[in-house]
């Protein structure tokens, strides 16, 4: 209840069953476009007869890439130099626009170190597709809100208001 007003609101996620698995071992997407750790989450209000949803999904990067685990606490993001990540990457996206309709893409990793080939590609491959349902945001969470600057998320609400309230 809100104001007096009263409402059920549901939250709702669902994992994939297809490239489960822990983290650094299971990365990237498989030749069928599947994105590793794929989760779909769903917000359902209901409100005097009414009912609204938003779905969010998120899941690895989908293109071929690998991190595998080793002494070090954050091994070094590998992408593969020897398959044609496009056509997994056109199926991945061919099927969230199939189930979801337009795309925003929303990526968080950091945009320079060890996973700014991770940013690199992905931006690269999305502006390849040329696909108008999919649009492509890189934020760099760590370095905008870094030392609890939560505040900072604003810049990110900012460029995505528009296809928000869309």
């Amino acid at each position: 209840s809100i104001n007096g007003k009263c409402f059920d609101w549901l939250l709702v996620s669902r994992r994939s069953c297809f490239r489960a698995g822990v983290r650094y071992y299971v990365r990237g997407i498989d030749s069928e476009g599947h994105a590793a750790n794929f989760v779909e989450t769903e917000q359902i209000v209901h409100y005097k007869g009414s009912k609204a949803s938003f779905v969010q999904t998120r899941g690895s990067i989908p293109f071929f890439w690998s991190q595998r685990p080793n002494l070090k606490y954050k091994p070094k993001p590998q992408i593969s130099k020897s398959v044609n990540h496009m056509d997994g990457f056109q199926r991945h996206f061919d099927s969230q626009i199939i189930s979801y309709g337009k795309q925003m893409i929303v990526n968080l990793v950091n945009q320079k170190g060890s996973e700014k080939p991770l940013e690199q590609t992905f931006a690269k491959m999305v502006n390849s597709m040329a696909n108008r349902m999919v649009r492509y945001v890189a934020f760099d969470f760590h370095k905008e809100c870094s030392r609890m600057r939560w505040d900072r998320l604003q810049i990110l609400m900012d460029q995505l208001a528009e296809q928000q309230d869309e």
